[in-house]
């Protein structure tokens, strides 16, 4: 009878025991195809979009102050040189000069009866001198209020376009502020932003190649261009660097602002850069990696070779060929021959 107990001891510890905890689920990821739609760009080549500008652009301001009170232009129209483009008010220079032209007659008279007084020998010749001295000075002072006087009227100084107005009628410039920015015609380029990182790729004279938006499906054909200047500023807001493109054989009246797009050749024909999402890249250390989904999707790490880091995602320019479906997002969470379950809303791009 006692031994009862001791044989009910092991069921009863069966009965208290917990079962073993399920096996973890495979930890979700989102995956990527690469190769495929943005993950994929043309490498033998950049692209820039950009406009057409005159390589030298001339600001055209009046000589004096005064009021505007005649704008005889607008923005984007064709001006000739000596074409009147605006008008000052001319009643403060008309009196200058009439004022100067006073002093100039009664100069004359003054000069005429110290001559007639020295032909007596009644004055000295320093005290003709004199007179001589400040007649040619009332001269020079009339001639300069004529001038004056001209220059309340702006005048193109070349043939071109009106690419901006800058003041308007009944506004008070000073003198030298600018009222119209004019692209005269002749040499005309392509202005374009280049972004922080793929500025340090760029080489003054670099060959380039210039199509423009309105031509494209048409018969003309695309213009070859050089990289004629960078800027070595960065733009503060935009935080790209101001280029131009010089272009050969271009027509000297191509319309100003026209949208171009500028090509560079970057390497060898057929080649191919991919580009990955910044979040898909797993540092070890100095090397760049990502997690690629391999048989029983299971992960595997996959060293590759990054040539840059854009706003666009990391350039992979080795350790990928095309294809391949790798990681996306969470590459700091997965190890080694870890078992995955894909996301059935992956982005395979």
């Amino acid at each position: 009878m006692k031994l009862a107990p001791l044989l009910l001891l092991p069921m009863l510890l069966a009965a208290c025991s917990e079962p073993p905890p399920p096996a973890a689920a495979p930890r979700l990821v989102r995956t990527l195809k690469v190769g495929a739609g943005d993950t994929a760009t043309d490498g033998a080549q950049r692209s820039y979009s950009g406009e057409v500008r005159a390589r030298i652009e001339t600001t055209l301001g009046f000589r004096i102050a005064g009021k505007i009170v005649e704008r005889r232009v607008d923005a984007g129209m064709a001006v000739k040189a000596g074409q009147v483009l605006a008008r000052l008010d001319p009643i403060d220079a008309g009196l200058q000069v009439t004022q100067a032209e006073a002093q100039r007659e009664l100069a004359a008279a003054e000069l005429a009866r110290y001559k007639d007084l020295k032909a007596k020998n009644f004055i000295s010749a320093s005290a003709l001198d004199a007179r001589e001295t400040a007649f040619k000075a009332a001269e020079a002072q009339a001639q300069l209020s004529k001038n004056q006087a001209a220059y309340t009227t702006l005048v193109a100084d070349r043939n071109g376009v009106i690419g901006q107005v800058l003041a308007e009628p009944g506004q008070v410039v000073s003198v030298g502020q600018p009222v119209f920015r004019l692209a005269p015609d002749g040499e005309r380029e392509v202005a374009i932003a280049i972004p922080e990182g793929e500025v340090s790729a760029f080489k003054l004279g670099q060959a380039a190649e210039v199509s423009f938006w309105a031509t494209q499906g048409a018969t003309g054909k695309p213009l070859a261009g050089r990289l004629r200047e960078i800027s070595p500023v960065a733009d503060p807001v935009t935080r790209t660097y101001a280029a131009r493109v010089s272009l050969k054989d271009a027509d000297p009246l191509l319309p100003l602002g026209l949208t171009a797009t500028v090509r560079f050749p970057t390497g060898a024909p057929g080649a191919t850069r991919l580009v990955v999402p910044l979040t898909a890249i797993f540092q070890q250390g100095n090397q760049p990696a990502v997690w690629k989904i391999g048989a029983g999707d299971t992960v595997t790490l996959q060293a590759v070779t990054v040539a840059a880091f854009t706003d666009s995602g990391a350039v992979v320019v080795a350790g990928l060929t095309g294809g391949e479906q790798i990681v996306a997002a969470g590459v700091n969470l997965l190890t080694a021959g870890e078992k995955v379950r894909v996301s059935p809303q992956a982005t395979r791009q």
